[in-house]
């Protein structure tokens, strides 16, 4: 069970909420834009200018639920783009501040922020679809995270303000998308789920026609459709990996940032009929007619259960490739320019969202030894190898061991195939730790430094290193400009090298930002021939009946036998 949801927190996204109206009489023309439906007015302040809440689609909702998207219908009329548009549905999580706003089927929204340096009033040219300059701003959209189960643009982490304040030739973009149930389910077995083929990989088509509605609209912003940076963490970072090789997406990004997440979160269709399965279950529905007939209330009460066991974007072979490797390797995504990287201590962030150190110093030995049973005898060795030469408690080594299988090693050779067959391929690796106890540097920490937003302290606490925000900052906007990568270190001004199976480098962010020379090169050996399991943290059919538990029963009984033995003991001492 995880933390509790702070009541300040669900009060500062309660006062968030709007809903952005149709506006019938005068507003400011030069807060406002021309886009293909519509024109929307944003809100100016200290030097930038937002548009909150602009429908990039169709409501995916009636005869819509799980089709993949459609354009807006063209619009002459006016709206406010004052307040963010509702979440996806989810279940409330602490650490999930998206999940506290106002939720809702219809959630294809994005949000723009410009500098107001740049402020002019912006028209759409006689087709309604954007100028055809190419002579705008760098234009950055980024993906939230969310495990592909939870998540939304509201959340305060991704405010776009600070960013494009600091970097005002930046149009910064976030967009929202369908997760859980509704944007990753995969009714293709169901009978009747013909009419649903797209149904298991929504959520990133979704993000497909938002990119392309960008394309056709941006420039009104001041934005270069043919300069756009995607960039996303956790779920965006595994969008951020799959969209450069999914053939739909081609020709609708330049250059693509992938924070924590990489091709490895994926699934295959078994493990996506799971959740199939238990929606069926739950509901007592018999075909995928009978559930799209559900309400959005009933959608939302069965998935109070099943969104623990939200699925990843299934391997389908249409939308999203078999086998993601090959696909890096044989130079589908070759003409995208990509960072990667992952923080040192990514799997301890879910000490909180499992409720505390001791559930999930429990879980991880479980989730351990389900895997191992997977295994080749060769290959157990090869685990077991790692944990004996790791220090520290066993929980811990088990930690590093789940941060390099489910992260840094498959994002390193993706990283590598990428460069192998044509690509450019950069590396980081973020240490900056947290301050929350047991955390380190956890997975999504890096996320207030990334946006400049330093006040957002659910995953760094009361560590923050403004310079190293800015630093970071300034690398993501460099290469969104498509400038050259470089970073001020200990000996002055240096370079970013492309990372490659040869040398390997990455740069390292935390307390210095430096090149590493092949880092931490025997845990990468010992995990990738493990990469062909194809790993990625399922959990939703764990097995109790394994070592570990029969060795946690056994210590138990022999507590119990000990604690009886004292018992007796004392019974008979007193007894004379």
């Amino acid at each position: 069970m995880a933390m509790k949801i702070d009541p300040k927190a669900r009060e500062q996204m309660k006062n968030l909420y709007g809903e952005n109206r149709k506006i019938e009489g005068v507003f400011d023309a030069s807060l406002s834009v021309s886009v293909e439906n519509g024109t929307f007015v944003g809100k100016k302040a200290d030097g930038v200018l937002s548009f909150k809440g602009i429908p990039y689609a169709k409501a995916p909702v009636g005869n819509l639920r799980w089709k993949i998207a459609q354009p807006p219908e063209k619009s002459q009329n006016f709206y406010e783009a004052y307040y963010f548009g509702p979440s996806p549905i989810q279940t409330e999580l602490f650490s999930e501040y998206g999940s506290l706003y106002r939720q809702s089927e219809d959630c294809l929204y994005l949000n723009v922020w410009k500098s107001t340096d740049d402020i002019t009033s912006g028209q759409s040219n006689e087709s309604g679809t954007g100028t055809d300059s190419t002579e705008g701003h760098p234009v950055m959209v980024f993906i939230h995270g969310g495990s592909y189960g939870w998540g939304g643009t509201s959340d305060p982490l991704y405010e776009g303000s600070n960013f494009v304040r600091n970097h005002p030739d930046i149009i910064l973009v976030t967009v929202g998308y369908r997760t859980g149930i509704l944007g990753f389910l995969d009714l293709s077995f169901v009978p009747g789920g013909e009419e649903f083929p797209d149904s298991a990989n929504l959520g990133l088509l979704d993000q497909i026609e938002a990119l392309r509605w960008i394309k056709r609209n941006i420039a009104v912003f001041g934005g270069d459709p043919e300069n756009v940076t995607i960039f996303g963490e956790s779920a965006g970072g595994g969008s951020a990996s799959i969209l450069p090789v999914m053939p739909e997406a081609k020709g609708l990004f330049r250059r693509s940032i992938a924070e924590s997440g990489s091709i490895a979160l994926t699934f295959s269709r078994k493990e996506c009929a799971n959740l199939t399965k238990r929606l069926l279950k739950k509901t007592g529905c018999k075909s995928a007619g009978e559930l799209a007939a559900l309400t959005e209330e009933e959608i939302k009460a069965v998935n109070e259960p099943l969104n623990e066991y939200n699925n990843f974007p299934m391997r389908d072979d249409v939308h999203v490739p078999l086998d993601l490797y090959e696909a890096y390797n044989r130079g589908d995504a070759k003409d995208i320019e990509i960072i990667s990287g992952t923080n040192a201590d990514e799997c301890r962030y879910w000490i909180r969202e499992l409720g505390g150190i001791v559930p999930y110093m429990f879980m991880i030995p479980v989730l351990f030894d389900n895997n191992m049973l997977r295994l080749t005898l060769d290959d157990r060795k090869r685990a077991i190898k790692y944990l004996l030469k790791e220090k520290g408690l066993l929980g811990w080594r088990r930690t590093s061991f789940y941060t390099d299988l489910l992260f840094r090693v498959p994002m390193l050779k993706q990283s590598e195939l990428h460069t192998k067959s044509g690509g450019r391929s950069y590396v980081y690796y973020w240490d900056q730790p947290s301050g929350l106890k047991y955390l380190k540097a956890c997975h999504a920490v890096e996320l207030a430094y990334v946006f400049e937003n330093p006040e957002c302290n659910v995953f760094t606490g009361d560590i923050f290193d403004e310079k190293l925000s800015r630093s970071v900052a300034d690398l993501w906007a460099d290469f969104a400009r498509g400038k050259p990568l470089e970073f001020e270190g200990e000996n002055g001004r240096a370079f970013w090298p492309v990372y490659d199976e040869a040398a390997k480098k990455s740069l390292r962010l935390g307390g210095k930002i430096e090149i590493l020379e092949d880092n931490l090169p025997e845990r990468r050996k010992r995990i990738e021939p493990l990469l062909r399991y194809r790993f990625n943290g399922y959990y939703a059919e764990l097995s109790f009946r394994i070592p570990y538990i029969w060795q946690k029963i056994f210590e138990l009984l022999i507590l119990l036998a000990f604690l009886g033995l004292i018992v007796w003991m004392i019974i008979h001492f007193i007894n004379g």
